[in-house]
This record gives structure tokens, C-alpha cells and sequence, in this order.
């Protein structure tokens, strides 16, 4: 018996020792989760703005451009998928990389190639073990990311977009990230960033109200000048509020799970205190059972030698 109970008194200490390990990181987690979202709340109304600036010139102008201009046969489409560099927060990395893997079934269903660009080592390890083809890959930021990592995930991005297809472009650029909605609810989103579908954009932004004349544009020096300096800033912005948005959602994850992790350690806590209080009482009722024994058979033999 006195083995069995040092057998979980030692298994209560490491138990416990876990505990104090994802409480901590839990805590940590909530204290991230507050600054990803202030960043979320501060990069998304200009996201927001820069898309209804683009809007604004594609809707006020007949000019092609790569921004807004579908490809009459597009044969070819390039995929962000954004998971994290760490583990330990749930299904978030599984979540997301399963929206990936839907989307990439619906384009090479359309007869798109896709080109797989990747952010976290999550993604990255994932198309690695299948051996699949990875165009480019970022690690070592998805926890707190800043706007020069979205400008170096752009910069290939947008110099796809630019080229033909015949030389390795595509006609279309995907992104595939986790929407923070909540500290309960985060949703992986799959969203076309371009070409731009005005339409789409429209809706997204306040519309405005029926019977309204809607402004006229001049543009200086002209409006394919002004595409090309909006190209970049649009991509970079869309994808830096995605980052952080993803950012946000695995802090809170992390947090979610950990507190899982240490609400199920207090009940094993619990469990195993039972069993070894159990263990400590039959020890204890052993023992006075064969100190009775012992006094009863001295106690025999003294009268029989009598």
C-alpha cells in the first residue's frame, strides 16, 4: 500500500506542477489578446478606408488594371494561408488550414493551378509532410506581428500579380485567415483580395443612400498612375489587418485551451487526492489489523504456555 500511495502523491505533484504551467500560460494569453485587439481595432478602419479609396477610382474610371480587372480565362491563383508558429491553442492551425484545403479544392476545381504561400510554421509543416510545393514561407512572427512583415508577404505577391501567367503570375490572389469575432468565437475566413470585386466592396462600404448622386473623380495624372500607388498599400494593409486578426484569434485560443488545460488538472488534482486518501486509509486500517492480530497471538500464546 505504501508504494501505491507514493505512486500518487508523486503523480499530484506533477499534475500540479502542469497546472501551474498553464495557468501561467493562460494569463499570459489574455494579456496578449487585449493588445491584438487594440492593433485590430486601430489597422481595420484603414484597411477599410483604402478599400473605399480603390473603390472610388476603379468605379470613377474605364481604366484595366490588375487591381480590378478580371482575366477573361484565369488559369492560375495564388493562396496566403496565414496559421501560427506555435501550438497549444486548440484547433486554431487545424481550423484555418482546413479552410485552405477547401479553397484550394474550389479553385482547381474552376481549373486554376494554385500557387501555396504560407505564414507560421504550422502551415508550413503541413505542406511540408505532404511534400507539396510551397512558393514562399514567413515564421517567427505570427504572435505579434508588424507592418514590415505584411510588406515582405506582399512584395512577391504583388510582383505575381503584375506578371503574365505564361512567366509564372496568376490572376488571382487569395488569403486565407482567421477572423477574430469574439473572445469565444473566431472564424476561418477565405477572402479573394484580387482582383478587386467591386461589387463586394461596394457593400462593405457605407453605401450610400438611395437617390444620391455619387461624386465625380478627376484624377491626376491619371487613374492607372493612381492604381499603381494604391496596388501595394491595399495588399499591405489587407494583409497586415489579417495578421493581426490571426493574431488576436490564437491568443484567444491559446487562452481558451489553457484554461481547459487547467480546469481539467484540478479535477485530476481532485481525483487522484481521493485515491491516495483511499490508499492512505487501507494502509492505515492494515495496519491496525495486523497490530490486533499481533496482540491477539501474543496474547494466545501467553495463555497456552500458561
Amino acid at each position: 500500500m505504501g508504494a501505491k500511495l507514493r505512486v500518487y502523491k508523486r503523480r499530484i505533484r506533477s499534475v500540479t506542477a502542469t497546472k501551474k504551467i498553464t495557468r501561467a500560460m493562460e494569463m499570459i494569453a489574455a494579456s496578449r489578446v487585449v493588445k491584438a485587439q487594440r492593433k485590430v481595432a486601430a489597422s481595420t478602419p484603414y484597411a477599410s478606408e483604402l478599400t473605399r479609396a480603390v473603390t472610388a477610382v476603379a468605379t470613377g474610371s474605364n481604366t484595366q488594371h490588375p487591381l480590378t480587372t478580371e482575366a477573361e480565362n484565369p488559369t492560375r491563383a495564388a493562396l496566403l494561408l496565414v496559421t501560427s508558429d506555435r501550438g497549444l491553442a486548440g484547433g486554431y492551425s487545424a481550423n484555418v488550414i482546413k479552410a485552405a484545403e477547401q479553397l484550394t479544392e474550389r479553385l482547381k476545381a474552376e481549373g486554376k493551378e494554385v500557387d501555396a504561400y504560407i505564414v507560421g510554421r504550422k502551415g508550413v509543416s503541413y505542406y511540408s509532410f505532404r511534400e507539396r510545393k510551397i512558393v514562399e514561407s514567413w515564421t517567427g512572427f505570427t504572435d505579434s506581428p508588424a507592418y514590415g512583415d505584411a510588406k515582405a508577404i506582399a512584395a512577391p505577391l504583388i510582383e505575381a500579380v503584375q506578371k503574365d501567367t505564361a512567366e509564372g503570375g496568376v490572376d488571382e490572389l487569395h488569403i486565407v485567415y482567421t477572423e477574430f469575432v469574439s473572445m469565444m468565437t473566431q472564424t476561418a475566413l477565405d477572402d479573394r483580395l484580387l482582383p478587386l470585386s467591386l461589387d463586394k466592396a461596394v457593400a462593405e462600404s457605407e453605401a450610400p443612400a438611395t437617390g444620391e448622386i455619387l461624386p465625380l473623380f478627376d484624377f491626376e495624372p491619371s487613374a492607372e498612375d493612381v492604381l499603381d500607388a494604391l496596388l501595394p498599400r491595399y495588399v499591405e494593409s489587407r494583409i497586415y489587418n489579417a495578421l493581426l486578426q490571426a493574431a488576436a484569434s490564437k491568443h484567444a485560443a491559446t487562452r481558451r485551451a489553457m484554461k481547459s488545460a487547467t480546469d481539467n488538472a484540478e479535477e485530476l488534482i481532485k481525483s487522484l487526492s481521493r485515491l491516495a486518501n483511499e490508499a492512505r486509509q487501507a494502509e492505515i486500517t492494515q495496519e491496525i489489523s495486523e497490530i490486533v492480530g499481533g496482540a491477539s497471538a501474543l496474547a494466545d500464546a501467553t495463555a497456552g504456555s500458561d
